[in-house]
């Protein structure tokens, strides 16, 4: 299901068609779709836009060439321009997180500005913004790429819907129970421990006699500790019929 209100990633005069790559698969990760570019410094299509964009092709074959920026942000109601400086230009500063919940909030569409990699984004873009955005970062080391910073803003919108309760794209986050196999039965833990006694008896690993029971019992006790998966335990069974084959072997 489309998301309410998704706001417009318009790339201003960008340089290299892998960094438009990178930012459409930054885009679809949080269900962005809708790439403008303007003024692309090599042209468009870019063949190199497409194996950096790593299966988001559908950003890429939708993405809009325009001549200016005033063109491609011309039917957009609120406009956010990307950059650390205010370049003498005074605007409200929100950074990604209120930009996000404005989005959704504020009725009309919505664009978010990103400059080129060497310079961002020029005064006269600028000037066409409503609202200057920017990400809080380490005074010590400023240094975002241009991916990154999409990736940064497209979160921030994603989650705003989420928390607003409004129809979107749906995000999978990977839970402890999603990527836990399901336990060994008692059978497969058995299984595992006869085979790893009957590798252990010749060699006399159970010696001497009056202790055997207490090393079977302590040998259990440890195999049975961790609760491993039955993938694990057919692991451990593999290897110990691959030491098994060696020692008949030799």
């Amino acid at each position: 299901m489309a998301a309410s209100n998704p706001p417009v990633i318009v790339l201003v005069r960008p340089q290299l068609g892998e960094n438009i790559g990178k930012a459409a698969r930054a885009m679809l990760n949080f269900g962005l779709t809708e790439m403008r570019l303007v003024a692309p410094r090599d042209g468009w299509p870019n063949p190199d836009a497409g194996p950096a964009a790593a299966g988001a092709d559908i950003v890429l074959e939708q993405a809009q060439v325009f001549e200016t920026t005033a063109d491609a942000v011309a039917d957009c109601v609120h406009i956010y321009a990307t950059t650390v400086r205010k370049r003498g230009v005074t605007k409200p500063v929100v950074a990604p997180d209120e930009a996000g919940r404005a989005i959704v909030s504020e009725p009309g569409r919505s664009a978010i500005l990103f400059g080129r990699e060497a310079s961002g984004l020029e005064t006269e873009d600028v000037a066409l913004a409503r609202s200057i955005l920017t990400v809080p970062i380490n005074p010590e080391f400023g240094s975002l790429n241009l991916a990154q910073a999409v990736i940064l803003t497209a979160y921030e919108w994603s989650k705003a819907v989420r928390n607003a309760g409004q129809a979107g794209v749906t995000l999978v986050q990977p839970t402890a129970e999603d990527e836990v196999l399901p336990p060994a039965s008692q059978a497969e833990l058995d299984g595992l421990i006869e085979h790893l006694e009957r590798m252990l008896e010749p060699k006399g690993y159970f010696f001497p006699e009056a202790r055997a029971e207490t090393t079977r019992r302590t040998l259990r006790g440890v195999l049975t500790k961790p609760g491993w998966n039955h993938l694990e335990v057919r692991t451990l069974r593999g290897v110990l019929s691959t030491l098994q084959r060696q020692d008949n072997v030799s």
